[in-house]
Formats: C-alpha cells, structure tokens, sequence
C-alpha cells in the first residue's frame, strides 16, 4: 500500500493558554506604553515638553522617588511592603545635614552614617516582620510614625540649614551636563537590576515572594532573604534622603511626606505584582517617569497641584484594579 504523507502542522495554542500569554504581555509592556502615550499627549498640549531642559527636568525630578521605588520593588516582590520610606528619607536626611552642620562630621562620612542608619531601621522592620510575625503594613506602618517622631525631635521642628558645598554638588549639581541625582538613580538601577536578574539572591526573592512555603521546602533561607529586602529598602530610602536634603540645601522635619504612596505607585504601574514574586525594576523605572511625566505635563498644562493627586491616585487605583485582573485571569 502507498504510504500517505501529511504535511506537518502546528496546532494552534489553547485558548486559555493565548489569553494567558496576552495577559503576560499586557502586564510587561503596560507601563510602557502609558508613558508613550502620555508623553505624546503632553507634546502635542505643550511645544515645551520634549524639550531639552525640560526632559532633564523630568529625570531630576523622578530620580528621588525611583531610587526609594528601586527599594521598595525588593520588598513588594516578596508580598510585603514598607509604608516608612518617606520618614526614612526626611529622617536620614536630617541626620546627615546635622552631623556636617551641627558636630563637623566629614561630608562624606556623615552621609555614610546616614545610609547605615537607613539599612538599621529596615533591618528592624525585617525582624519585626520575621521574628515578631508581624504582617509588614503593621510593622512599617510603625516605624513610618517611629521615623518620623525621632525626625522631629532630631531637629527640634526646624530646618537644618548650611550644608556645605560638596553635600549640595550631590543634589543641585552636574556631569556632562547630566544632573548628579539622575547619575546616581542610573547606578542604583543597574546595581539592583544586577542582583535582581543574575544573583541568587534576586532568585530566592523571586521564589520567596511566588510562593514562600515552597522556597522554604526546598532550601531557600526565606527567613534572612524577608529581612534583607527591608534593608535594602532602607537603604534606598536614606539615599533619596540625602540627594533631597542636597537638592533642598537644608533638611526639612515635614520632607517626604506621603513619598511611600508614589514609591508604591511606580511598582505597580511599572507591573510589580502587589501579590509578590512578578515584577522588575525595569518596570519600576518606567513607572517612576510615569508619575514624574504626569506631574511635569500637568504643571506645563496649569492644572493645580490638588487637582493633580486627585488624577494620581485614580492611576494607582487603575495600575491596582489592572494587577488584580490579571491575577484573577492567570
């Protein structure tokens, strides 16, 4: 008998796995293309947004909140949170103008002590969450009041002002024309990319936040990685503190306020999941200059700044509402 031959065919993907590979694309690139579209819009209201002078505006703008973003992805990629970044930053902030103005510290080693004092208090809200079994809205929800009242008494309810000229370089000066804070946001970013993507470290976040029960099963010290990714945060957070304190050229006791919310914002606008164990710092990234890019073309459009936090937090609830969606989909 002649054999019959049939041309080799690929079967088409089931329809439930294509929806699902829509709804991964449509978390990877979201953030993405809301900026597109928003920085389209803006140019087409205002001949002044795609200038020059204006972007780098809007990069030192976002740079504060995206290196205290790149902290706070670490923490919400393992399912947590940490609502005490922005008294971290005024804290930190505060502390090292005071060691340079008030005791004579070294620029340089004032600002060395203010990271650390940043990593202590995150590696304290870690072994609240840890040890003390504490879910982490609880635990930096109270180093958030904590933070904030040793502010305040640190400087007695008023400015700390007469930093000297290598602090303010930090905040308000330039290389190559490119403002020191946006320097400083790009080696943070590919630092925490770095460890993110090609460390076991970023792996056992990764795992840990996707499901921890099973990291722990199979080795993983979930433990010390729930406590670390806190520190890292607090770390961030005092580095934003500094580069404020220089941009300001003073410590503010009321700085931040409310820098959590917009840390939080650009995660999930960038597609971290708040669920845990999806999500990256590219992402992050792009929803910093979301809300950066949101704020410069509003001002550029005279829309008032109350009316602006109203439009802000409708994005978060929608970035919110399009997080859960896909969940519920997968």
């Amino acid at each position: 008998m002649e054999s019959i031959e049939r041309p080799l065919t690929h079967s088409p993907l089931p329809e439930h796995a294509q929806r699902a590979r829509w709804l991964a694309l449509l978390r990877r690139y979201s953030g993405f293309l809301i900026l597109l579209a928003l920085c389209l819009a803006f140019a087409l209201r205002s001949t002044q947004f795609l200038t020059p002078s204006n972007l780098l505006n809007v990069a030192l703008q976002t740079s504060i909140i995206a290196i205290v973003a790149i902290g706070m992805t670490f923490t919400i990629l393992t399912a947590g949170i940490d609502l005490s970044v922005g008294s971290m930053v005024a804290l930190s902030g505060a502390l090292a103008a005071g060691l340079v103005v008030r005791q004579g510290l070294d620029t340089f080693a004032a600002i060395g002590l203010a990271l650390a004092a940043g990593g202590l208090l995150g590696a304290v809200n870690g072994l609240l969450v840890v040890k003390g079994k504490m879910p982490p809205f609880v635990a930096t929800l109270a180093m958030l009041s904590v933070a904030r009242g040793l502010t305040l008494v640190y400087t007695q309810g008023r400015p700390i002002a007469g930093i000297d000229e290598r602090f303010i370089f930090l905040g308000s000066g330039s290389l190559l024309g490119i403002p020191m804070p946006v320097i400083i946001l790009a080696v943070v970013f590919a630092l925490g990319l770095l460890t993110l993507r090609f460390t076991r470290f970023g792996n056992y976040v990764m795992a840990t936040g996707g499901n921890p029960e099973i990291s722990r099963l199979a080795g993983i010290p979930t433990a010390w990685i729930l406590a670390s990714v806190y520190v890292i945060s607090g770390v961030t957070a005092a580095l934003g503190g500094v580069l404020l304190t220089a941009r300001l050229w003073s410590a503010q006791p009321n700085a931040a306020v409310g820098l959590e919310l917009d840390a939080i914002a650009a995660s999930v606008l960038g597609g971290v999941s708040l669920f845990g164990g999806v999500g990256g710092l590219s992402g992050t990234l792009v929803g910093a200059f979301i809300l950066g890019v949101l704020s410069n073309g509003l001002n550029l459009m005279g829309v008032p700044s109350f009316y602006q936090q109203v439009i802000k937090g409708v994005v978060l609830i929608l970035a919110v509402m399009l997080d859960l969606f896909t969940k519920r989909r997968r």
